[in-house]
């Protein structure tokens, strides 16, 4: 090795919201530390794809390490609110019973929850429900009230954390897939397609990915099932129809299909779980849509699919101990962060925690930095300021008065922020901004996010993709002349 050559102390594979709270929990130390993500952008992968539900804690049993760490992270989430400035609501949560049988699992519920020290859980009868949410089928029986459950925008949550530790010393290498990871002269080296990363330690945060990456380490103790859910966003019209998370009775491999009121005010139905072989199956069906609708249906029954707007798919990292893998290997400074499904997203900042005295613990040295910077001032949304607040945005920069996305009122002030905070594609500048999240799902304002990547990029309006790597939105027509 070079005696110039630079040795992280931790190297982070994977830029999902497990990988980007570790990024930000390790920037508070004087620590040499990179997150190496496949994808263009962090949080491309699974995060993209996630309910945003805030779990209250009650649905884990204890005796996993996933219900150890789960209320813990729901309780760092109202100060992590208020550094990074990313959508949050504690809207509270209803766990349905639709027949008699349902009723004794509620019981059990908030049991488990309390013994956890989940605040606040109460078992509603039909008449406090229905009075709560009249818009729910009058079969229901009663319901479990959490009222510490919220929802989140995750996307929002990644880049906010990916920027905090950016700004505190992290460094980010994006489409930096990782092909192989060998040992040299006592650390780990990652071998992305441009370059070797040498490292004290490796964090394997890689999703359903975890697995292979641990394979290319030279360990075979577990195995990745991919598990999709495929999700259906509700048109704004139906804002308020429900007003809290509605689960239904937890069956023993999901929490079932819910309805969700997302952070930004539509509602989202799922989702399903269906274990498929394929890691790269986003794709959603029919047979998905109408399990979803059907299902839904019974719970309030004024929701219908001629209401979709879009849909997408998610796969989760369902490990084949059902649990959390977390913990150092045989493989000197290898450490596994996977098995991330529900409620990771949740679980993400304890987890977090959690590594760093495992790293402690295996001898990386912790000195706290002293200019540790811990807020981020978050996307303008402009859509959500009063009139005097807007005005006196377009006052200062003029570009707040020229309308993108006509649906989810979104400027072109907002578009050049998402780029001057790291939006690189269409679906970089959609979570920073939510253009393209509307109604006509970016039918309107498009060609005009392409222009303004383009211009800012100074790349060719037709090498703008979706989401990086070959995902064009245009395709240049040859010369006819040269044919």
């Amino acid at each position: 090795m070079k005696n110039n050559q630079k040795i992280y102390d931790v190297a982070i594979v994977g830029g999902g919201v497990t990988g980007c709270n570790i990024a930000r929990e390790l920037s508070r130390y004087s620590l040499k530390t990179v997150l190496i993500d496949k994808n263009a952008e962090v949080g491309f992968g699974t995060t993209k794809s996630n309910s945003g539900i805030i779990h209250a804690g009650h649905h884990n049993t204890p005796a996993t390490l996933k219900g150890r760490l789960v209320v813990r992270g729901n309780q760092l989430f109202d100060q992590l609110c208020r550094e990074l400035n990313f959508g949050f609501s504690r809207i509270g949560e209803l766990v349905v019973a639709r027949t008699p049988e349902d009723l004794p699992v509620l019981e059990r519920l908030k049991e488990q929850g309390k013994s956890k020290g989940v605040p606040g859980l109460e078992i509603w009868d039909k008449n406090r429900l229905l009075h709560e949410e009249p818009n729910l089928s009058h079969n229901l029986l009663g319901a479990l009230w959490a009222p510490t459950a919220g929802v989140i925008n995750p996307y929002e949550f990644v880049f906010a954390l990916i920027e905090s530790a950016i700004e505190n010393g992290v460094e980010l290498k994006v489409e930096s897939p990782v092909q192989k990871i060998g040992q040299e002269e006592g650390h780990l080296v990652v071998q992305t397609p441009t370059e070797k990363i040498h490292s004290r330690f490796v964090l394997n945060a890689a999703g359903i990915f975890a697995d292979q990456v641990a394979r290319m380490a030279g360990l075979d103790d577990f195995t990745i099932y991919p598990r999709k859910g495929e999700e259906y966003m509700l048109d704004k019209r139906l804002k308020g129809l429900v007003r809290h998370l509605i689960f239904p009775v937890p069956l023993k491999t999901t929490k079932g299909i819910l309805i969700i009121p997302t952070f930004d005010g539509t509602i989202m139905v799922g989702p399903t779980a269906q274990d498929v072989g394929d890691r790269h199956d986003i794709a959603t069906s029919y047979e998905g849509s109408h399990q979803v609708f059907d299902f839904v249906r019974q719970i309030c029954p004024s929701i219908n699919e001629r209401d979709t707007i879009t849909e997408f798919a998610g796969l989760r990292a369902v490990s084949d101990t059902d649990d959390f893998i977390i913990g150092p290997t045989k493989v000197k400074g290898f450490i596994n962060v996977a098995g991330i499904q529900s409620p990771g997203l949740t679980s993400a900042p304890s987890i977090a925690e959690y590594v760093l005295e495992i790293l402690r613990q295996e001898g990386l040295k912790l000195h706290e930095r002293k200019n540790f910077k811990s807020h981020v001032a978050g996307p303008p949304r402009f859509a959500l300021q009063s009139l005097k607040e807007q005005g006196e945005r377009i006052g200062k920069d003029s570009r707040f008065a020229k309308v993108v996305c006509r649906c989810e009122l979104v400027t072109e002030a907002e578009i050049h922020d998402a780029i001057d905070h790291g939006a690189r594609t269409l679906d970089g500048i959609k979570f920073r901004s939510r253009a393209g999240m509307g109604r006509c799902q970016g039918g309107f304002c498009t060609s005009r996010c392409m222009g303004i990547l383009s211009e800012r990029l100074k790349i060719p309006y037709d090498r703008v993709t979706k989401r990086g790597g070959d995902s064009w939105m245009v395709q240049k027509m040859k010369d006819e002349s040269s044919c």
